[in-house]
């Protein structure tokens, strides 16, 4: 049967229309980091994009950009808030000002070890902190571990008393300000990215992190001895626009959720592998390592506790605090 030149034309059209329409609804999604392109974060993200786009037959991507291309942790939140971007990964530190319930898996101490880590952020009590980001503008899509944070400086720090009087880096949340003083030590906020030069030029005595950012931004050149306080194991977090989340069909939102899930057991691989390669390479720089059993923890644990009652002063903080500390 011969179709009329205008019916031929017609589905033409529409055709070009439809086209047009799922063109159009493609989208490549921006995520911003500090980190460098080939840190376990970047690669997590770059790994749930490709599962976005298998999940939506190659509509819909993700472009990361690292090396803070897209300015620091603070100026990426404030973009993905308006929804100038789409997506950032940061440390739970940038959002203690706004998400009080970030704050918790800072609290000093509060994790027995790694494994309590997982079985808590990895589980409901993470779920719980990723839900309260929605109040604040944002959509909390997953947290990656972070490894153990521990102080570095010129000198070893075996106990509180080697803390006093220290210019320590913090992160910029009034949480790590109160942290470090609780310590004796004079907490200095300052950008990740202005740290090595901080350590340098002795603005800063010391700065605490985990070994892969020690290692990656060589702060072992000028603060040559990490003591493994593991003080604190704060996770990282990966969050979505909720300006631009609105405009997504809820089978994108899904496709999104998911590939952000699926992305979580990829990253910690490549966690516990760049933990063990940094170690490895600051021990060959010429760093040394002063073990957490030579640390007087129970020093520090007893310095930190009014921490805990000051970041945790409502009902429902106590509440979360209480299920992560009763999980075995």
């Amino acid at each position: 049967m011969k179709l009329k030149h205008h019916t031929v034309s017609a589905l033409i059209a529409t055709a070009l229309v439809s086209l047009a329409a799922t063109q159009a609804a493609a989208r490549d999604f921006r995520s911003a980091d500090v980190h460098a392109k080939e840190y376990p974060t970047n690669l997590a993200v770059k790994y749930m994009g490709e599962q976005l786009s298998k999940a939506t037959g190659g509509k819909d991507k993700i472009k990361v950009y690292g090396d803070s291309a897209l300015g620091s942790e603070k100026d990426t939140v404030e973009q993905v808030k308006i929804g100038a971007l789409d997506m950032v990964r940061v440390s739970t530190a940038a959002f203690h000002g706004i998400v009080p319930e970030s704050m918790i898996p800072s609290l000093p101490f509060l994790f027995r070890d790694l494994d309590h880590f997982r079985a808590t952020m990895y589980g409901p009590q993470g779920d719980k902190i990723l839900a309260a980001f929605d109040r604040a503008g944002f959509v909390g899509l997953c947290l990656y571990e972070s490894g153990a944070r521990s102080m570095y400086a010129k000198r070893p720090i075996r106990s509180i008393a080697d803390m006093k009087g220290l210019k320590v880096r913090v992160q910029q949340s009034d949480l790590w300000v109160s942290l470090i003083n609780a310590t004796g030590a004079s907490p200095t906020p300052m950008p990740f990215a202005e740290v090595y030069t901080g350590l340098k030029t002795g603005l800063l005595d010391a700065a605490e992190n985990n070994i892969p950012s020690y290692e990656e931004a060589k702060h072992f050149e000028s603060a040559p001895i990490f003591s493994e306080t593991m003080h604190v194991m704060s996770p990282e977090v990966l969050v979505f626009s909720k300006k631009i989340w609105e405009t997504l069909s809820s089978e994108e939102q899904a496709s999104i959720r998911k590939a952000a899930k699926e992305s979580v057991p990829y990253y910690v691989k490549l966690w516990d592998a760049k933990e063990k390669d940094a170690k490895a390479a600051v021990l060959k720089s010429g760093a040394k390592i002063i073990p957490t059993s030579e640390i007087d923890k129970a020093s520090f644990v007893a310095a930190e506790k009014p921490v805990w009652d000051k970041f945790t002063s409502t009902p429902e903080l106590k509440s979360l605090v209480q299920d992560i500390v009763n999980t075995k």
